[in-house]
């Protein structure tokens, strides 16, 4: 399926997923994200771009719990996330990182499985005696791990190091593992950072496909050519202020946004 087939989302149901309100996030003097909100509904793919130092990475961080924000609130399905990542993955919310967070030493299945543990069940004292339900659970994680390791094209690697991957197959196996948890939003920070343009391209193809599994997407990303082929709104950061939000054309066409990409002052009455 070609990419101008893809490129037209499902129309969204309107039901808000994440509803971030007037977050601020202050570093001592530094104010990293000033008064920013942001909606993601069901069935979306958002984009958030931003020159370097615009404040994603931190706003991001304060979605996924990394970061307490000073001041607002972030909620996801109408609840208040507690500020810890663990707790906002158990609530539905998964992501990836700018920098690639593999455990390196361990095999391309058993990451994905280190994916699956909250969604587990089994305790302590039932992992050590290795009981019915333990194993149960366990031939179980390894079924759902592979179902993800081949929807990213990876299933036939799944017994290889981590550490052995080509570069644009670690970022699959990132992507699987956080679909390990079987999130309702899926966060992506660069995503295609450091890929050529066939990689990118099958990563475009992926998140559409994320998207018709249910999964609604935030995604970072400098590629602007990824960013307007994939995303139904998108949002601009710069300097830590949400600068504007609409669609591609919108985006594309706001003398704002060209101003901040060129480092150059826009004038209103110019």
């Amino acid at each position: 399926m070609s990419i101008s087939e893809t490129t037209a989302a499902p129309t969204a149901s309107g039901t808000a997923l994440l509803e971030a309100r007037d977050v601020i996030m202050r570093f001592g003097g530094l104010t990293a994200v000033n008064n920013v909100s942001l909606t993601v509904n069901q069935g979306e793919i958002i984009g958030l771009i931003g020159p370097n130092g615009a404040g994603k990475t931190t706003f991001f961080n304060c979605l996924t719990g990394l970061y307490v924000p000073t001041e607002g609130q972030v909620s996801y399905r109408g609840q208040i996330l507690p500020p810890k990542p663990f707790k906002v993955t158990q609530a539905g919310m998964a992501r990836t990182f700018q920098n690639i967070r593999l455990f390196h030493n361990m095999t391309v299945l058993e990451n994905v499985l280190v994916g699956r543990h909250t969604r587990t069940k089994e305790g302590i004292i039932s992992a050590i005696l290795r009981g019915p339900g333990y194993r149960r659970e366990e031939a179980e994680s390894r079924a759902k791990a592979m179902e993800y390791l081949e929807f990213v094209g990876l299933a036939g690697k799944a017994e290889h190091l981590a550490r052995n991957l080509p570069y644009g197959e670690q970022r699959k196996l990132e992507i699987a593992r956080a679909l390990a948890s079987e999130p309702g939003l899926l966060l992506l920070d660069e995503p295609t950072a450091g890929m050529n343009p066939q990689e990118t391209r099958a990563t475009e193809e992926l998140v559409f496909a994320i998207r018709d599994r249910g999964v609604a997407v935030l995604v970072i990303e400098h590629d602007m050519r990824f960013i307007f082929n994939l995303c139904d709104r998108v949002a601009v950061l710069v300097q830590g202020q949400k600068l504007v939000e609409g669609d591609a054309a919108t985006v594309q066409g706001d003398e704002r946004v060209i101003a901040a990409y060129l480092g150059t002052p826009y004038e209103e009455n110019q």
